[in-house]
């Protein structure tokens, strides 16, 4: 480990006070508070739609509760990266993990640009080694890989001799770079060589896999007779830092663990489970970075920057893992599907999180510590006590002796000399711990590693850290530290949020719950307010579409679910307050308006029906009928183009997913059509009846949804499915006749 000589700070942390924010939230909270205390000293106006519609407010209250305290205290931290050199007499080793599972959503030309701006950091590269595990034992993955390493020999020299900021070729040479405009008559010669080379790159991987040059060569042996789900353990040595030198081409190792049919594999963090059990042979660096397929440098200096939090004088000691903001450069003016999150990374999961015990763990763009993987708490680094005996090493790590020997090194922090590092001589012993029956037997995805508990492993593994009392800090150097691909459409943004959902759920039901994580272990409670900030995105799609089902049921029926006389006032401030609240937020990042509003009707429509659908994934899996599957996004390297009228439209299929959408369309539609028709019965609120701003509520919530309204009437990919609309008609017409019966009963 990289031993501190300087006593000039790595890192600052910085708090501030933004109190426009808290009178806002304070107001917000207040008259959601009054809106209860009113429904509960109105006794006279109980009824079924009034009693619905507290509990979804008590609920609505609670979320803004854990909204309010997560962004109450927000904080950023300033890293020094120049004095890094000053304070540490080397700098320590990085583990890169580089993940794909799909090479058709996840085309391979995508990972090669990740691995070659990784391969091109500003950081030693004898300190550096890049992982990429290939989920679907693809070896047109293998081959584009093959093919990236030989054309990072020339784009690498090229882009630290002319300190290039974009390291990820496709980025580079876009358009929209202007970082080769120069007159240097060299450079431009040079620029021209490597885009002539990156072209042909391109082309040479944008094949189909059964053409791909010398298949049948020894190397690509071993693909022959696998498919995704069936096939051994394959470990290479594409490229490796023989001669250790600075400024070569840090190592670069192919892995497919081993998939066999009806065997759980858990998805991508059994992926990433085998890669640092594989790193650990290998190199066994205290520090691991992990990245999603898409998502490219954007800083090459983005190693230096955490490694200043982590071998600061406090984080040397406290913190676990360093989570960079997730940004995006294929994505759409003003945000049409909402799936871009720029309000949510701002203020919550970054700096709101960063004022607490520090950021969820997000699944890319984070540094870890090895130790810390491997089960390690502060209290163990205080007392001392990170030391296990042989029985309790293989009990916990699995049987490999070779593995168990780089586990100690890594928990006593003692690290691996350039010297003693042979990737090609490791790799049958790394194969072993690829297999998939390793971990039978063992703690990992239990106690170590990535946990098995969700489909969202990557935030039930950062609460396990944060359960056991390490910090976790944000770092947004400037310029971003990376960028990536946002979900090209609607259809990809809800099965993500769908994932999410049900992810979330999957926590809350686990034993790895925040609640115990509060009472019994280390988290602390307004970091467990912030997790439950992130784990109501699988309770609340229900309170909405039950809110929704109360305005049209009072529609119908000619009742009221709304306070009367002075009441009233309550529940339109509180929309006054809340979305020019928000509104001036969107404003204040420099925002657009329309992206406000994307993003506010994007709010009711992914939830209801992504977030709806995955509370009821897990209900089923909670009865036992069914189980959840882990949904892999599509990534498309492309820019949108901002002239393509259709890149913005709102797309369907015949997936579950839209159903509960169209239904709650079709209610809202039906209800003001009864309304309107004067087919309504005598209501059952006394003197009240349905009043003009029950009419409004409805009005907005078809606003909202007016993709799904043009839907109806539209054809092909951009119409609701005929069999969607018939079956959302069928429960519509359900629900009328039962508001109907409630009334005659």
């Amino acid at each position: 480990m990289a031993n501190p000589k300087s006593v000039l700070p790595l890192y600052e942390k910085n708090w501030y006070k933004y109190n426009y924010k808290r009178v806002f939230d304070s107001i917000i909270l207040i008259l959601l508070l009054l809106l209860l205390g009113y429904r509960l000293i109105s006794v006279n106006d109980y009824s079924l739609p009034w009693f619905v519609a507290f509990l979804c407010e008590c609920w609505f209250t609670l979320g803004w509760i854990f909204t309010m305290s997560t962004q109450w205290s927000p904080a950023l931290v300033k890293t020094y990266p120049e004095r890094l050199l000053q304070s540490v007499e080397e700098l320590p080793a990085v583990d890169i993990f580089v993940t794909t599972a799909d090479d058709k959503l996840e085309p391979p030309i995508i990972t090669v640009n990740t691995v070659l701006s990784v391969l091109s950091l500003d950081y030693p590269s004898h300190k550096l080694s890049c992982y990429v595990s290939d989920d679907a034992c693809s070896p047109l993955i293998f081959y584009a890989l093959q093919q990236a390493s030989s054309f990072a020999k020339h784009w690498v020299p090229f882009c630290k001799k002319y300190n290039v900021q974009t390291r990820a070729p496709f980025r580079y040479f876009s358009d929209d770079n202007d970082e080769c405009t120069t007159n240097n008559e060299e450079f431009r010669q040079e620029w021209l060589q490597m885009k002539d080379m990156y072209e042909n790159l391109s082309r040479d991987i944008d094949v189909d896999p059964k053409s791909i040059p010398n298949l049948h060569e020894s190397d690509f042996a071993i693909f022959s007779n696998t498919t995704r789900t069936d096939h051994p353990a394959i470990i290479k040595a594409i490229w490796e830092n023989k001669e250790m030198v600075e400024n070569g081409v840090p190592h670069l190792i192919y892995i497919s663990r081993e998939k066999r049919p009806k065997q759980p594999h858990h998805y991508k963090a059994g992926a990433m489970n085998v890669l640092t059990r594989v790193s650990g042979l290998i190199t066994n660096a205290p520090f691991m970075l992990n990245l999603d397929c898409d998502m490219i440098v954007n800083n090459p200096k983005i190693v230096q920057h955490a490694m200043c939090i982590f071998l600061g004088s406090r984080g040397e000691k406290e913190v676990a893992f360093v989570q960079c903001p997730q940004r995006f450069y294929t994505s759409l003016k003003d945000d049409p599907f909402g799936n871009q999150m720029t309000m949510t990374y701002t203020f919550i999961l970054g700096a709101g999180l960063a004022g607490l015990q520090g950021p969820l763990y997000c699944g890319t763009n984070c540094f870890h510590r090895r130790k810390v993987i491997y089960g390690l708490s502060p209290d163990d680094v205080e007392n001392g006590s990170n030391k296990l005996s042989e029985e309790e090493l293989k009990q916990t790590f699995g049987a490999s002796n070779d593995l168990m020997k780089s586990i100690i090194h890594a928990l006593e922090e003692r690290t691996y000399s350039t010297n003693d590092i042979n990737v090609k001589k490791t790799i049958e012993k790394a194969t072993q711990v690829a297999c998939h029956g390793y971990e039978y037997g063992t703690f990992w995805g239990k106690q170590v590693g990535w946990i098995y508990e969700s489909i969202v492993e990557d935030i039930v593994t950062g609460l396990l850290m944060h359960a056991r009392g390490w910090r976790s800090e944000l770092c947004t150097p400037n310029p971003i530290a990376f960028v990536g691909c946002a979900p090209g459409d609607n259809l990809a943004t809800m099965s993500q949020f769908k994932r999410w959902a049900t992810g979330m759920l999957e926590i809350f039901f686990c034993k790895h719950c925040p609640i115990f994580a509060t009472i019994f272990a280390k988290l602390s409670f307004r970091e467990f307010l912030g997790y439950m900030w992130i784990i109501n995105w699988g309770f609340n799609p229900f309170a909405q579409v039950c809110y929704s089902c109360v305005i049209a049921y009072c529609i119908i029926t000619n009742s009221y679910f709304l306070p009367k006389d002075w009441g009233i006032y309550i529940p339109i401030l509180l929309v006054i307050f809340y979305n020019v609240y928000t509104l001036y937020e969107y404003l204040a990042l420099g925002l657009s308006t329309k992206a406000w509003w994307n993003n506010e009707r994007m709010s009711k429509i992914t939830p209801m029906n992504a977030g709806f659908c995955g509370f009821i994934t897990m209900l089923l899996k909670l009865l036992g009928v069914s189980s959840t599957v882990f949904e892999i996004t599509k990534k498309d390297i492309a820019p949108f183009s901002e002239d393509d009228k259709n890149a913005t439209r709102y797309t369907f299929d015949k997936s579950l997913v839209f159903l509960p959408g169209t239904t709650v369309l079709l209610l809202q539609l039906t209800a003001i059509l009864i309304k309107m028709s004067g087919f309504q019965k005598q209501g059952l609120s006394g003197n009240y009846e349905c009043g003009m701003v029950e009419m409004l509520c409805s009005v907005y919530l078809i606003i909202c949804y007016w993709p799904f309204l043009k839907g109806l009437f539209e054809t092909g990919k951009y119409g609701i499915p005929l069999s969607t609309i018939s079956k959302g008609g069928i429960l519509t017409c359900l629900f009328v006749i039962l508001c109907r019966r409630t009334v005659s009963g």
